[in-house]
Formats: structure tokens, C-alpha cells, sequence
């Protein structure tokens, strides 16, 4: 049974993301957020199809533009904030190369990043031509996935678009999954779903397939606002704190309560 879970998923897959590229590729080429909200449907539709359930504890911010601030393990993240947060990417430069998720991720107007250090300006200088545009952007600042177990440090350097006058709204978001197969995801069980070091997607891949379903808890904490804090260093060091304590919490079965933007409790929405 597993096996042929896993090849239906991948005919599933590939049949659902076909006519949606052609889609998405024609909406590129038009003006407005219609790019923007199919990119929310065809992660809806591959979310279904490999049985993943999420619970939202806190609201999208409303405010534009937003960075959205995110832990970050697995490919499946990618699938999971998709599906919920209307945003881009931004993802490292090798992705763009990749075969069927290069064009996917180009579809879906990813920002790509080097380790460059000769392409640092270009590349913020991308990030905040997005969000004055506009365009919310999903920042991962680990700058690499963790095996789930623990969060990576925060690199501030991700967050300089957060300084000056057009700094956008920062929204904290925290992923975790926390069930498989209907029972709490066990610290042994995480490899299943982290994707980290020298993992290859080929081998990951079947595991994750061939599970009947998976969940995972979104917490959103309330949008703070530019300037809230005096420098990115700062930022950086409060976001990773707030993720981290969310992080544990829900990985322990514990409920999170969404803050508000000075991190004092707030009343959570689900």
C-alpha cells in the first residue's frame, strides 16, 4: 500500500502542477494579486494531496508590505506557509536550477540568494524593490533548515531590509509539525519530515509520501511595526527568542497564544 500511496501522490503532483504553471505562467503577465492567490490555490491543492492538515493560531497581517519571519526545516514548509501566507519566497540560488521545483519557485516570483558576498547589495536591493512594490516576502533567517528538533541562529544580516524609510511590517511566524498519522510527532520521528545537512530530496521524498497524513500548528504573532526596535540586531535577536519558546511549546503538545507586536499576550484568533 505504501508504494502505490507514494507513485499516486507523485502522478498527483505532477498532473496538478502542470496545468497550474500554465496558469500561473499567464498571470504573470498580468497586472494585480491574481499571480499571488492562485499561488495560495496550487499549494492548497499539493497540501491535499499528500494529506497535510494545518491549524492557524493567530491572523495574517493586513498591513502591506509585510516580511514574514519564519522557522525553517523542511521543503515541506514551502508547501505548508504557501498554502496560508500571501507572499514570496526567498530561497537560495541553487533552487533556481533545480528541475520541476526551479520552475515552480520561479513561477511562484522566489527571490533568490547567494552566499555571495559580491551579490549582497543586488540581492537586498531585490527584496526591498519587492516589498515596495508591495509584494509581502517569507524570510527564512536560519538561512538553512534544522532538523526540527531545535532553531538554527538567526543570521541579522537577512534583516537589513528591515531598517530605513520604507522598512516593511515584520510578522513572526512559527511552524512545527506536530502529528503523523494521527499521533504526536516523536523526536525520533522528525527525520521523516525535517529535511536538513545532506539529506537528498529523491531519498526524502518516499518517506513523507507514503505517510497517510501529517499536521502542522501555524502560530502567527501580531505584525510589528517599523521601528519598533532600534536596529536589526535587535530584531533578530527578539524574533529568534519568540520563535524558539513557540517552537518548543508546540512541539511539547502545548497551545501557543499569538502575541502582540511589544510581545505582550494578546488575544489569539484561530
Amino acid at each position: 500500500m505504501s508504494a502505490l500511496r507514494i507513485a499516486l501522490r507523485l502522478v498527483l503532483v505532477l498532473g496538478w502542477t502542470l496545468p497550474c504553471a500554465l496558469i500561473q505562467a499567464c498571470l504573470l503577465m498580468l497586472p494585480g494579486r491574481g499571480k499571488e492567490r492562485f499561488a495560495r490555490l496550487y499549494w492548497r491543492g499539493i497540501r491535499r494531496i499528500f494529506g497535510m492538515r494545518i491549524t492557524v493560531q493567530g491572523t495574517v497581517s493586513q498591513q502591506r508590505p509585510v516580511l514574514f519571519v519564519v522557522n525553517h526545516s523542511s521543503w515541506l514548509d514551502i508547501i505548508a506557509l504557501g498554502s496560508v501566507l500571501p507572499g514570496c519566497f526567498v530561497a537560495r540560488g541553487d533552487i533556481a536550477g533545480w528541475p520541476v521545483f526551479g520552475l515552480i519557485a520561479k513561477l511562484g516570483r522566489t527571490v533568490f540568494v547567494s552566499r555571495d558576498r559580491s551579490q549582497v547589495q543586488r540581492e537586498r536591493s531585490e527584496i526591498s524593490q519587492r516589498l515596495a512594490a508591495g509584494d509581502n516576502v517569507i524570510l527564512f533567517p536560519e538561512g538553512t533548515t534544522s532538523d526540527g528538533c531545535r532553531m538554527l541562529r538567526f543570521q541579522p544580516a537577512f534583516l537589513a531590509v528591515t531598517e530605513g524609510k520604507s522598512a516593511p511590517y515584520v510578522q513572526p511566524v512559527t511552524l512545527v509539525f506536530d502529528r503523523m498519522n494521527g499521533l504526536p510527532v516523536r523526536r525520533q520521528d522528525r527525520p521523516v519530515l525535517s529535511w536538513y545537512g545532506d539529506m537528498g530530496m529523491v531519498s526524502h521524498f518516499p518517506g513523507v509520501a507514503r505517510l497517510q497524513s501529517f499536521h502542522a500548528t501555524l502560530v502567527l504573532d501580531e505584525a510589528i511595526p517599523p521601528g519598533t526596535y532600534p536596529n536589526r540586531k535587535i530584531l533578530s535577536a527578539v524574533l529568534q527568542d519568540r520563535l524558539a519558546a513557540n517552537a518548543a511549546a508546540l512541539r511539547q503538545g502545548r497551545r501557543v497564544t499569538p502575541l502582540s507586536p511589544t510581545l505582550t499576550p494578546a488575544v489569539s484568533s484561530v
